[in-house]
């Protein structure tokens, strides 16, 4: 079963004074699930996960309203203030909603790149491991050396990193980005997602670009640890949906020692698993 990690809904209503600005006119409209079913079904992509993409938990609460009336979406990832007092009571209000999954904070938007560090977050990590959530890491590579810490506190935290952590790929630069990753992906519990990395390549929207990473995902992850997402609407910036599915298809064939079986881990199993997406009511 073909499973998209990764993927977002939002109105620009919602989202005055938030990104998209209007200079990225592919992505600055409404995106709803409407407009990703034809997509679906097209590439025959079974069920996604919806992940938030505005730190608010009024954003969070319309995300599990659309799963709840939408089948094809099987969690969501939302977001909470995990500093404030109230986080432990917010993040079990939450919980109810048996479509939630994990919770996202914004890092990469946060000023102190070592945010995810600090020992007062451990309430908020605490109530999200009462809730069988996992935590979905949207981080730079400068954000990495303090995403290792953390998961190293919280060794039983399942942690994926989303879009690989953002490589540089359009300047081609590998390190220090490949020795954090390695790092974080020597703890058994870190997944990383295969996800957003077209957005980061620029004008080389083509698998050669990109093969270093991959090679270096899969070198250190292995297919048992790498989930697929599509990042689509952002996604849009870069290249369309099939075309991108079909290219990270190819990326992951040409791995040696890959299977039917890998390629089924990656492009759902893993997802299905990391997720708990068998347990969502629908």
């Amino acid at each position: 079963m073909l499973i998209d990690a990764h993927q977002h809904f939002w109105r620009l209503a919602d989202r005055a004074g938030h990104w998209p600005p209007p200079a990225l006119a592919p992505i600055h409209r409404d995106f709803l699930p409407v407009d990703l079913a034809p997509l679906l079904a097209q590439t025959g992509v079974a069920g996604t996960v919806l992940v938030q993409s505005l730190p608010t938990m009024a954003d969070t609460r319309q995300l599990l309203q659309l799963a709840a009336q939408h089948s094809v979406v099987k969690g969501v990832v939302g977001w909470v203030d995990l500093l404030a007092p109230d986080a432990p009571s917010q993040i079990t209000e939450l919980a109810r909603h048996r479509q939630l999954k994990g919770l996202r904070p914004m890092l990469q938007d946060l000023p102190d790149t070592r945010w995810i560090a600090q020992a007062a977050l451990a309430p908020a990590i605490h109530a999200m491991q009462a809730h069988g959530l996992v935590l979905d890491a949207l981080v730079l590579p400068q954000h990495l050396g303090a995403l290792l810490e953390f998961a190293q506190r919280f060794a039983d935290l399942p942690i994926v990193i989303d879009h690989a952590a953002k490589p540089e790929i359009a300047r081609g630069l590998l390190d220090p980005w490949r020795q954090d990753m390695a790092a974080l992906a020597a703890l058994p519990h870190v997944h990383c997602k295969l996800s957003g990395l077209l957005t980061e390549a620029g004008v080389h929207t083509h698998p050669p670009a990109l093969k270093p990473y991959v090679d270096h995902l899969f070198a250190t992850f292995g297919p048992e640890r790498l989930i697929w997402g599509s990042d689509w609407p952002v996604l849009n910036l870069a290249t369309q949906y099939p075309d991108w599915l079909a290219m990270a298809q190819t990326l992951c064939q040409a791995q040696p020692g890959m299977d039917e079986t890998h390629m089924a881990s990656i492009f759902g199993g893993n997802a299905r698993r990391f997720y708990r997406l068998d347990d969502t009511p629908h």
